[in-house]
């Protein structure tokens, strides 16, 4: 909160908070040690915090920016795990980079994958255990989700590449732990592979041998996505399932002047049967409602812009951080919260789950929902006041 809009309202804090507000513009926050001013800068709502934080509150905030950054011949990878971010024990994230024509190597893993693409265009192969072939071209803003043990591929198409956000429904998910094809082909007797692809000893001694390829260029596709469609479709079953979304031409869930919110989830795109998302974008001096998810936690990640989200995890505790882009943001389940744009550009945000479906409890609908009465005994508003509050869904105010 800046100085002006904690000076219009120090007649609304408690008696601690009204100390913390004194004590902070005193001698009492003085800090003449030590100081990582960079990081003051970025978090200034952890420098000097609102009075209205209080007690312990396990980290929530943590940056793409501070992890390791795989980088090898054809594009790059890092993530956010429970390593990085111990509380999210349901959830990671990887951030990965593709250059022209590159793949990710053929894997599956353990875990389902959804994902966002943040820049560029890229075309994306899934088989499933009914045998069938999904192909498809995504490029910004659009989705994807690989059901857990379906081995896919990823290819950066066009002279940009392409960057995206992959999140996994397991926290300790590692990028070093997929299973990989020229890893398995490795590792299994020449013979065998012989027996089982039917190829003689000249054939098999062409696979890959060394380092696992894991990213690896390669050149782009010669043929049109139709074509691949049907050259798939030689040898495998039609999909039922589309394993895309198109969130880049979605109509917004609910929008207004304040911004505008996307819902994708089971309802609207079944492949995600167990991770839902809600795509936000808060206009400059507006604010994500105060509000709750009763279904489960709430995994960010941050696009673009910057601001600030205090988390009420409830027993008088409350944390405020400061968020930037590519910074990943974790609110418990059930915690209270609320986001505010602090920046001059929209705000966008990620909001993740693992859940078939997106569940919030709005605090403004709630409590219009109420009898009046009862409202009014548990906050002391007079009736008028109480009819100020916006009724209705609005996840987004100015």
């Amino acid at each position: 909160m800046t100085e002006s809009k904690s000076a219009d309202h120090t007649s609304q804090f408690g008696s601690l908070a009204k100390e913390t507000y004194k004590a902070e513009r005193d001698i009492s926050a003085s800090n003449p040690g030590p100081q990582n001013q960079a990081l003051i800068a970025l978090n200034p709502n952890s420098a000097v915090p609102p009075p209205t934080d209080h007690g312990v509150v396990e980290p929530f905030w943590y940056s793409f920016e501070l992890t390791h950054r795989r980088i090898q011949d054809g594009g790059w990878t890092h993530q956010v795990t429970t390593r990085e971010l111990p509380v999210s024990k349901d959830m990671a994230g990887v951030n990965m980079r593709l250059t022209k024509g590159s793949f990710r190597e053929l894997h599956w893993h353990l875990a389902d994958e959804w994902a966002i693409m943040l820049t560029g265009k890229a075309r994306i192969t899934v088989f499933t255990p009914d045998g069938s072939m999904f192909v498809d071209d995504v490029e910004a803003g659009d989705l994807w989700l690989f059901p857990a043990g379906a081995p896919h591929s990823i290819q950066a198409l066009g002279d940009d590449g392409c960057e995206f956000l992959l999140v996994f429904n397991q926290g300790n998910f590692s990028e070093e732990s997929t299973l990989l094809l020229s890893d398995w082909l490795k590792h299994t007797p020449p013979e065998i592979l012989q027996q089982n692809f039917r190829l003689g000893a000249d054939a098999i001694s062409k696979l890959p041998k060394g380092e696992p390829l894991y990213i690896f260029p390669s050149e782009e596709p010669v043929k049109s996505l139709s074509e691949e469609v049907a050259e798939a479709a030689r040898y495998s079953k039609t999909p039922q399932t589309s394993f895309t979304f198109k969130a880049s031409s979605m109509k917004p869930t609910k929008e207004s002047d304040a911004g505008s919110v996307k819902i994708i989830d089971s309802r609207n795109f079944p492949a995600s049967e167990k991770i839902a998302a809600a795509i936000v974008t808060v206009k400059p001096g507006c604010i994500r409602e105060l509000h709750w998810h009763p279904n489960g936690s709430e995994w960010q990640y941050w696009i673009k812009g910057k601001g600030r989200m205090t988390v009420f995890p409830g027993q008088e505790a409350a944390r405020t951080m400061d968020f930037n882009s590519n910074d990943v943001g974790f609110v418990s389940n059930m915690a209270g919260h609320y986001i505010e744009n602090t920046g001059d550009e929209d705000l966008v945000f990620l909001e993740m789950f693992v859940a078939p479906e997106f569940q919030e409890i709005s605090l403004n609908q709630w409590m219009r929902a109420l009898p009046e009465q009862a409202l009014r005994a548990h906050t002391n508003l007079s009736s008028e006041e109480v009819q100020k509050i916006p009724t209705g869904q609005n996840p987004l105010l100015r």
